[in-house]
């Protein structure tokens, strides 16, 4: 099989399951590990993929412009959002004053938190995680502003107004996508600079994006990668490690 044969193959797969490993490449071509390698590492130079220990993946996707409903967001990677959820709510003190971002994953958070997490005092632009903390009895605060239909979150000049009379211990984030040069962005303008004014705020920045959301752009930046935390089920690259702190789940 000629090389160009092996690198159309090659990227065929990684464009239906976006990660191989090099046994996984072994095994589809009929070639040998030295060869995989090899063409790995030319693809590499090509800018086709990103390789990585023991294997490949996509590099950055093109530009994005859907979004999901927040209920069809809520049906997603569910046991990933879960598991996220669950360590975000373990980073949680009784002091802290918290800003918990609208978005499934936040949400996810707000169901997760229990014992000494319960104590601390929350802010959100969420709707529906306002009403769930309230539910728990927490001391929570909501900004005025517009609500965003899509994503039930409360955006505009007088949220961006409210939210900075505060100072965050800790913001929880959500977003659409993360990449390694466009840092991470979501599809709305006004809601990307809601979730930027309260990382300016917070003492530390935790965005909580389960490992579909890597490499995909969208059209409004939030923030770089430098300006905040990752905490995920799985990071399919570990070039981000260059950027950030990053903590798995799944690790």
């Amino acid at each position: 099989m000629l090389a160009e044969e092996r690198f159309a193959l090659i990227l065929d797969l990684l464009a239906r399951q976006r990660t191989a490993t090099v046994q996984e490449l072994c095994e589809a071509l009929s070639a040998s590990e030295s060869t995989i390698r090899r063409d790995l590492n030319e693809l590499d130079k090509m800018g086709r993929l990103n390789k990585v220990h023991g294997g490949a993946t996509l590099p950055d996707s093109p530009f994005r412009t859907d979004e999901p409903t927040m209920a069809a967001k809520e049906e997603l990677a569910v046991d990933q959002k879960h598991s996220i959820a669950r360590a975000a709510a373990a980073l949680i003190e009784p002091e802290d004053f918290i800003f918990l971002d609208a978005g499934s994953t936040t949400l996810a958070v707000a169901r997760a938190l229990t014992g000494p997490a319960l104590h601390a005092c929350y802010v959100t632009n969420g709707v529906a995680h306002a009403r769930l903390l309230a539910q728990k009895g927490c001391r929570v605060f909501l900004p005025g502003g517009m609500l965003r239909p899509q994503t039930e979150a409360i955006i505009g000049a007088a949220a961006l107004s409210a939210i900075q009379q505060y100072n965050f211990t800790k913001a929880f984030m959500g977003a659409n996508g993360v990449a390694l040069e466009a840092g991470f962005t979501t599809p709305d303008p006004e809601e990307a600079a809601v979730k930027a004014a309260a990382i300016h705020r917070a003492r530390e920045a935790w965005f909580l994006v389960d490992d579909s959301k890597f490499t995909k752009v969208y059209p409004a930046v939030i923030t770089d990668l430098h300006s905040g935390a990752i905490l995920t089920n799985r990071c399919p690259n570990p070039k981000y490690r260059q950027f950030t702190l990053i903590k798995e789940t799944e690790s």
